[in-house]
């Protein structure tokens, strides 16, 4: 689109199904990198990924040529795919249904990656 200047950031949040700690530490910087690599495909744009072993929270500037639901029905969809594929998990690795989505402004931006970075120290 011609003439178009969007400034949306997004936090999405997303949980293993039944919150079973199945993301292990050997595993998911791969994990990252593969939801980094969709996000990508999909021509937006990723600030920071980070997670624990039941969840993940990811932030991204967000074009508007793709619905969010779109999006996180993607990247949840083709990331269980590919664990299942890889046998990361011992059983079927399947998402939570749903997610927790949530807006910035750019100013709010550093504060929210530092929360994602460390994660750890928030459990």
């Amino acid at each position: 689109m011609a003439n178009t200047y969007t400034q949306i950031h997004i936090q999405a949040v997303f949980a293993v199904k039944n919150r079973q700690s199945l993301i292990l530490n050997t595993w998911n910087q791969d994990l990252y990198k593969y939801i980094s690599g969709i996000v990508q495909n999909h021509g937006h744009k990723l600030l920071q990924i980070n997670g624990m072993p039941d969840h993940i929270h990811l932030l991204f500037g967000m074009r508007p040529s793709q619905s969010l639901s779109n999006l996180m029905k993607q990247i949840k969809q083709d990331s269980s795919r590919w664990i299942n594929k890889n046998k990361l998990s011992k059983n079927r690795f399947s998402w939570q249904a749903g997610y927790g989505a949530f807006s910035y402004s750019k100013s709010q931006l550093p504060r929210v990656i530092n929360y994602i970075k460390n994660q750890e120290e928030h459990q």
